[in-house]
């Protein structure tokens, strides 16, 4: 019983750092889709997956974060600050 309670109690602690943590990465992943707006990529052919990776910042930005800093990184663009 008291092994439940534990495991109860340290979800209960993991879990909101675990929602920062998802919220900080949607935060940095829409920054790097600006700056990919911004620079003037978006408005020549991008790649397939550069459009599908900003549109998914909210949903997978664990996924789209490395397409997208990549991208940035492949033109010489400095990286926002995370």
């Amino acid at each position: 019983m008291k092994t439940v309670i534990a495991i109860v109690l340290s979800a209960g602690v993991a879990l909101p750092f675990a929602a920062f943590a998802q919220s900080s990465d949607v935060e940095y992943c829409n920054k790097l889709s600006a700056t990919y707006r911004s620079t003037g990529m978006a408005n020549s052919t991008p790649q397939a997956q550069i459009p599908e990776a900003m549109s998914k910042c909210s949903s997978s930005p664990a996924t789209s974060i490395p397409v997208l800093e990549k991208a940035l990184t492949d033109n010489k663009v400095t990286l926002p600050k995370r």
